[in-house]
């Protein structure tokens, strides 16, 4: 762990577990049942450590996606949507985790519906928070999944990138666009991220390598307990998506939040905790039927 920062959030519950094909950079606290909490694009493990404090009764479990923050991707084929739900329940067996929920932010909340798919033991309830369980729409959605292809085969694509976007005005314009103007300690920890090059790599890598429209196909098929908090402010992924995506599921519920922006678990943890305590109390027992 000697690139992780001395000061990094929750750096004493960090380790690194080499499981193929990746290194990966874990965090972990608490005690109790497993619950595996997924981030999402461009972020890391450490967006949740503010919301942790507030799930007491459970481990933690926090991974930085392949690619992203301080884990090492083994192949940069493996960063889309199958490839990094295959991995990761991969890794789940061979550190005998057994999630009971998984909690995904963004990217991550699709994520976690493609595990709860595929994982032997599917996970008892999910949790998405303002989940990325739409295309862009209009001339954004032909555009950016292209500039991402293009931008992630070229061999210094990601060092422009992380020149243009790491300075601190500038992250705090880019979360401030996404509806959340976070305070100077998370705005750090954000301009540290974008700095490196692997995390731009592994951003950009997801980007072009997501495929997201089969999972929406089969949205009416998942029958996991799912719960879809959104925030009215957030800027980056409409309320409606989780909406009409609730409205496809037959086990789905969401729940609008009045105010806040796209990184909602960063800026009100208390109240997405207030949210979430009650759902997972409530399926800790059931059983998934995927």
């Amino acid at each position: 762990m000697d690139n992780l920062p001395a000061d990094w959030p929750l750096r004493e519950r960090s380790r690194m577990i080499r499981c193929r094909p990746h290194v990966w950079h874990v965090q972990t606290m608490g005690q109790g049942p497993d619950v595996l909490l997924l981030h999402g694009a461009a972020a890391s493990g450490h967006s949740f450590h503010r919301l942790g404090p507030h799930l007491p009764g459970f481990r933690l479990i926090m991974p930085d996606l392949p690619g992203h923050g301080y884990t090492r991707a083994g192949g940069h084929l493996r960063l889309g949507l199958d490839a990094m739900a295959d991995d990761l329940t991969s890794l789940c067996a061979d550190q005998d985790w057994r999630p009971m929920a998984i909690i995904g932010h963004s990217a991550g909340a699709a994520v976690a519906l493609r595990m709860a798919e595929i994982m032997p033991r599917p996970p008892c309830a999910v949790v998405g928070i303002n989940a990325a369980l739409g295309p862009f729409d209009g001339f954004a959605g032909w555009l950016f999944p292209k500039l991402a292809r293009a931008m992630a085969t070229g061999p210094f694509a990601a060092a422009v990138v992380t020149k243009l976007s790491s300075s601190r005005a500038q992250v705090a314009r880019l979360l401030a666009g996404m509806g959340s103007p976070l305070d100077a300690e998370g705005v750090e920890m954000y301009r540290r991220l974008v700095s490196r090059t692997r995390h731009i790599e592994g951003t950009l890598g997801m980007m072009a390598q997501w495929q997201l429209e089969p999972l929406l196909e089969r949205l009416p098929q998942i029958a996991v307990p799912t719960l879809l908090i959104t925030a009215a402010g957030d800027k980056a992924v409409p309320p409606r998506v989780s909406q009409e995506a609730a409205a496809r599921m037959p086990r789905a519920r969401h729940v609008a939040l009045p105010r806040w922006g796209h990184l909602l678990h960063e800026e009100a943890p208390e109240q997405v905790a207030a949210q979430i305590l009650p759902f997972l109390q409530d399926n800790r027992g059931a059983l998934s039927a995927v």
